[in-house]
């Protein structure tokens, strides 16, 4: 996953073309994200190190590809050149590494609920990143939303007796993610910054390949064709949904990408309880609860500060 930035809430509707495109990108890019852990799995026996050093190695090659086809190669150049910009980039590779490696470990481990719970989480430590991190005010809704969702993984730790690491580490990894992407600003576009990252990412995958290669052995090539050809569509699988987010962000208003944004979750939450029949104690269940009530007062104040937006600029053109 991945941030953009957005129109300001309270801008002028966008034309009814360009915001059904961007709704169809938006949609697009979370459905993708949400069948992510059943991709995954089908590329077992391949290990979780092996299966993200793939996506390193296959996004880039698609991301050169994008590059030609686009022409965006001086681009890249020019990224290059910029000390903040390359230095940037690196810290979003190295924090995208670190939520690619952990979901995969948490979808091939059979823990998809957890990592479902991360990104349940993960709108509320946004906002409260942007609290911390780059002084914004919060509306009093956010507030309590962000003090539900403290109680839920309290509740979660003490009820369920074990700390829910994939969960936060999803979650802190991608809202870190997304403010260094705010730092970025949009002079960076979505095919040269992913470009970057994975170019970051490269000595990394080809450690863990080697690293693979003495262990347990490389399953790439060894397990037939077609798990040869799944693993070099993790590039593909891993680059389309941002690249898709990066199109509808820059065409819908943050407020409506929020709510969109929570289809990934509860897709990985129906594939996790309903298909792969993990298990949902009560402990488990009282955490997810409560998570939701706090999504739920989050999704509230953004359509409340939507409305009130709207109502403002009506007046405005008045």
């Amino acid at each position: 996953m991945s941030t953009a930035p957005s129109q300001p809430t309270g801008s002028p509707r966008p034309p009814s073309s360009e915001h059904s495109r961007g709704v169809a990108a938006g949609v697009g890019a979370y459905l993708l994200w949400g069948f992510l852990p059943v991709f995954f799995l089908l590329l077992t026996p391949a290990g979780p190190w092996e299966v993200v050093a793939a996506r390193v190695v296959f996004s880039l090659v698609f991301c050169l590809i994008l590059l030609t086809v686009t022409r965006t190669w001086r681009e890249l150049g020019r990224l290059l050149r910029t000390p903040r910009t390359f230095w940037l980039t690196g810290l979003a590779g190295a924090l995208i590494y670190i939520n690619w490696q952990v979901f995969v470990i948490g979808a091939l481990s059979e823990r998809i609920l957890e990592t479902s719970l991360g990104y349940f989480i993960n709108p509320i430590v946004t906002v409260l990143l942007g609290v911390l991190v780059l002084r914004e005010r919060i509306r009093r809704l956010q507030w309590v939303a962000v003090g539900v969702a403290a109680v839920a993984v309290v509740v979660i730790i003490a009820a369920y007796g074990s700390f829910p690491w994939i969960a936060l580490t999803l979650a802190g990894s991608f809202g870190l993610y997304g403010l260094v992407k705010k730092k970025l600003g949009p002079d960076v576009g979505a095919v040269t910054g992913l470009s970057m990252e994975t170019i970051w990412l490269m000595p990394v995958a080809v450690v863990q390949l080697v690293l693979v290669q003495l262990t347990t052995g490389i399953t790439f090539a060894n397990h037939g064709g077609w798990h040869a050809v799944a693993m070099m569509a993790s590039g593909v699988v891993t680059a389309v949904p941002l690249l898709l987010f990066a199109a509808g962000a820059r065409r819908i208003p943050l407020s409506l990408i929020g709510m969109i944004q929570f289809m990934t979750p509860i897709m990985q939450f129906i594939t996790g309880a309903l298909f792969l029949h993990e298990p949902l104690p009560a402990a488990r269940w009282a955490g997810f609860i409560i998570v939701w009530v706090a999504v739920l007062v989050f999704v509230v104040d953004m359509l409340l500060a939507g409305n009130r937006a709207r109502i403002t600029q009506r007046r405005r053109e008045d």
